[in-house]
């Protein structure tokens, strides 16, 4: 069985779980004076939750009409936290997202954004951890066990999509309260959250053939690159995430300007190269990649609407997406990269994580890379 192929399958039903209690959570613990007291907003976390907090950052400054600063932990712990300006209490906005709860370096983040003064607020699915623990609110994001071989480490999709729906209903909470949507509204852009799973179910059938194909076709490949603008520069970020995590292949999230500054030179002429656009701001750049990758010998992939008609016929294959609006299009643009690097891992035998390999160990979130124990900064500055 591949379990990463079910754990995909399982999304749409994930929405429907989760969005009730994750909802109900938001508006009981985020208040209205923290929601008026707001002027900016820093969100972050490691690996898959920094790509959350990317690719909702245009969401946030869409609907709450506020500046917001989406980083790494490790960034803004060590870095950003002791420049936050100090505009008053409960001005400054800071969202740790840990869906394990036991990162270091996010705990270590919102403990150095509460001690700059700050109001932080953790996004976790384990209360008691210690990121629950550094952060003044804490919001429960439930992400029901899935069933999988004990032992087994499946690159994480439930989680990440989890971390996707708290923070785009954490945005409606605040732009809700300060009257930027009225009741009707926000009601509006809860149900379209809601519809998430309608949209992931749809997006699943059509790309999932697609990913089938392609990963028998590009299996003998060792490279890839996933180009992305806007909210989903991040999508390209957890793409190449999946495909290192499932296949140990070398892969490479790119924003898509950046491609046609950088990855246009790379001499090896077939590396597969994904165009991820929502159909929207930036479609015009994509065409214009897609006909550079081509015209240097890139093999090509579309993961767009099949509105992206002149696109699609500039691509050797095309992940078809639900329509859906760009701010909230990361969570369909997400699947055709979770679909390819699950079945590539399947095609070419490998084991997920490289079955902790070499020195590679779970032990500690990553054994000698120390994900959980790492040194902190107040022990050691």
């Amino acid at each position: 069985m591949n379990y990463m192929v079910e754990q995909i399958h399982s999304l749409p039903e994930l929405v429907e779980q989760i969005f009730d209690p994750l909802d109900e959570t938001i508006r009981r613990k985020i208040d209205h004076e923290l929601c008026l007291s707001a002027k900016r907003f820093y969100i972050t976390g490691c690996g898959d939750s920094h790509h959350a907090a990317l690719n909702t950052e245009f969401a946030f400054e869409s609907l709450v009409k506020l500046p917001d600063d989406a980083m790494t932990a490790m960034t803004f712990a060590r870095y950003a936290a002791g420049l936050i300006p100090q505009t008053g209490p409960k001005t400054n906005v800071v969202i740790g997202i840990s869906v394990s709860g036991a990162v270091s370096r996010t705990a270590e983040a919102l403990r150095m954004g509460r001690e700059a003064g700050a109001t932080t607020l953790a996004l976790t699915a384990t209360p008691g951890s210690p990121v629950a623990a550094a952060a003044e609110i804490m919001v429960d994001v439930p992400v029901p066990h899935f069933s999988e071989p004990e032992g087994l480490a499946v690159p994480g999709v439930r989680s990440y999509l989890s971390s996707q729906i708290g923070l785009y209903l954490i945005a409606v909470r605040f732009a809700e309260i300060r009257g930027l949507l009225n009741n009707e509204e926000a009601a509006a852009y809860r149900a379209k959250i809601r519809n998430f799973s309608t949209l992931l179910k749809q997006t699943i059938e059509m790309s999932e053939p697609v990913a089938q194909k392609v990963a028998k076709e590009w299996a003998g490949e060792e490279e890839f690159v996933f180009a992305g603008s806007g909210p989903n520069f991040a999508t390209g970020l957890f793409s190449a995430a999946k495909m290192l995590e499932a296949t140990g292949d070398a892969a490479l999230g790119q924003d898509m300007e950046e491609w046609a500054h950088l990855q246009y030179f790379e001499k090896k002429e077939k590396t597969p190269t994904f165009i991820i656009t929502n159909d929207d701001r930036d479609l015009s750049r994509a065409e214009e990649v897609a006909v550079a990758a081509k015209q240097i010998g890139r093999r090509v992939a579309a993961i767009t609407p099949k509105t992206a008609t002149n696109l699609i016929n500039l691509s050797d294959f095309h992940f078809p997406i639900a329509e859906i609006e760009e701010m909230f299009s990361p969570v369909v643009a997400a699947v055709p990269g979770e679909l390819l690097a699950a079945y590539l891992a399947e095609e070419k035998k490998e084991a997920y994580f490289r079955d902790f390999e070499g020195g590679r160990s779970p032990e500690g979130g990553g054994g000698i890379s120390r994900i959980r124990t790492s040194a902190t900064w107040e022990q050691w500055r």
